[in-house]
């Protein structure tokens, strides 16, 4: 573990990130530049002065409305931040200044963004998927663990790419296939495997409404990408919630069945 980073400090930082992940989950999905122009009002045009783009700060002293023309500025804005920055916190708190941390950050800004834009364009981008997947490279690069980061990419691509084989891409898109792909980057193996594990249960618990919807005429779609990001987050920072429970599984069965 690295040094201590002073929790405002991760505060600010994932705030800043997470203010310019608005940018892009809105931007991209839409092929537009992430740069130019500047931050602006979509309704009226109107370009937002240094102070109206505070990261949540803006948002609550404008009320949620545009300065100019008043309309509505939804919420997602201030939520996106605040993810942002409760990932970042959490890395900071776990790992320090180090590496690794910053490893955990660069995964949880791909988390975020990959979970919003899913949910509102059923799109996994590959401008935020490969930036993301080379980062994850470099810092398995610098910690030593290249090649377990590589077999947790392949092990995404193996168990996706068959599903994906399979269902004829009926099931599943081949973003998908990428985003276990590069989610795999940061987990490595083990925990990637864990990951889609989790993100199979929380999609099935999630799927049967969607499913009694359909019988019943309605036309829901549901992305498989934010239960990706659910499970890869879950192993990332709450690890224990799963290997916790799977050892003690582990201890029963060796206790009753292996004659401890």
């Amino acid at each position: 573990m690295g040094s201590v980073v002073p929790i405002p400090i991760a505060v600010l930082l994932g705030l800043v990130v997470g203010s310019f992940l608005n940018v892009v989950i809105v931007r991209l999905p839409e092929g537009r530049s992430v740069v130019f122009p500047a931050s602006h009002c979509p309704r009226c045009g109107r370009t937002l002065h240094a102070w109206e783009n505070i990261p949540v700060l803006s948002w609550i002293v404008l009320r949620g409305r545009c300065r100019g023309c008043k309309a509505e500025i939804s919420s997602r804005y201030p939520m996106v931040e605040l993810a942002t920055a409760a990932l970042f916190v959490l890395a900071a708190a776990e790992w320090g200044a180090s590496l690794q941390a910053l490893e955990a950050c660069v995964a949880a800004a791909l988390l975020v963004a990959t979970l919003y834009v899913d949910v509102d364009h059923l799109l996994i981008l590959d401008s935020v998927l490969m930036p993301a997947a080379l980062a994850g490279v470099a810092c398995a690069l610098g910690l030593g663990a290249l090649r377990e980061s590589l077999e947790g990419g392949l092990v995404g691509v193996g168990i996706f790419g068959l599903l994906f084989a399979l269902t004829r891409g009926m099931g599943l898109g081949f973003g998908d296939v990428k985003l276990a792909a590069v989610l795999g980057i940061f987990l490595g193996p083990a925990a990637a495997i864990a990951a889609f594990v989790v993100a199979f249960l929380v999609g099935a618990a999630c799927a049967v409404p969607v499913l009694v919807a359909r019988r019943r005429g309605g036309k829901d779609v549901l992305p498989l990408g934010p239960f990706l990001v659910v499970g890869a987050t879950v192993m990332l920072y709450a690890p224990g919630l799963v290997w916790t429970p799977y050892s003690l599984y582990q201890m029963f069965l060796y206790r009753h069945l292996g004659g401890f």
